[in-house]
């Protein structure tokens, strides 16, 4: 338990949201990387603060730590994306924002997306042959992106990690913390061309 809390001190996580961001599912991802031990940054489309939608109504604001276009995804282990309608929709029509999620997936690191989130994974065009989950009115876009969909808590496939509403959030936080202690997919690759190199000396 020890070497698992070392490691995720050690970790920095990139939640990307603007506006109109679901509030639980920014906060409470939030406090539980920021419990486990982990560094979180706030990435958005503009600087200063951005606002959350509470169920019915706007809610609670929150700092932004930096605008997608001034960060690198090089600084970061693991990517969250809350839901709400208003801001996935926003996010899924910026190219940076979507260069920044395509370059997560590149690296083989974390991509967690939960409720609308999963929008932003359509555009980014990384579901196709992936297993997923979402609010269920995204249900036939990602399979038209050539995903399959799931009715599940948390569905997790590869760097993917999705769930379907707030109601998932203890798993869906405690896949994203999980996925942090394990060696990345990117960190495996550069051991097993290690280990190829060593193998041809």
């Amino acid at each position: 338990m020890a070497a698992a809390a070392q490691k995720i001190s050690e970790k920095t996580v990139a939640i990307l949201a603007t506006d109109g961001f679901e509030q639980s599912e920014l906060f409470e991802p939030l406090k539980a990387l920021k419990d486990a031990g982990a560094k979180v940054k706030i990435v958005s489309l503009k600087s200063g603060k951005i606002k959350g939608w509470d169920k019915k109504d706007w809610g609670k604001e929150i700092d932004v730590d930096m605008k997608v276009e001034d960060a690198d995804v090089d600084n970061f282990d693991a990517l969250v994306l809350p839901g709400g309608v208003i801001n996935p929709d926003a996010l899924r029509i910026n190219k940076e924002a979507m260069r920044f999620v395509q370059q997560f997936d590149e690296a083989g690191k974390t991509i967690a997306a939960i409720c609308h989130g999963p929008w932003s994974l359509i555009e980014a065009n990384i579901v196709r042959g992936k297993t997923v989950t979402s609010w269920p009115s995204l249900k036939t876009d990602l399979r038209n992106a050539g995903a399959e969909w799931v009715d599940k808590k948390c569905a997790i496939d590869g760097n993917i990690i999705t769930s379907r509403n707030p109601d998932d959030l203890p798993a869906f936080n405690q896949a994203i913390i999980d996925a942090l202690v394990k060696p990345s997919t990117s960190a495996n690759k550069a051991k097993q061309d290690s280990q190829f190199a060593h193998s041809r000396q």
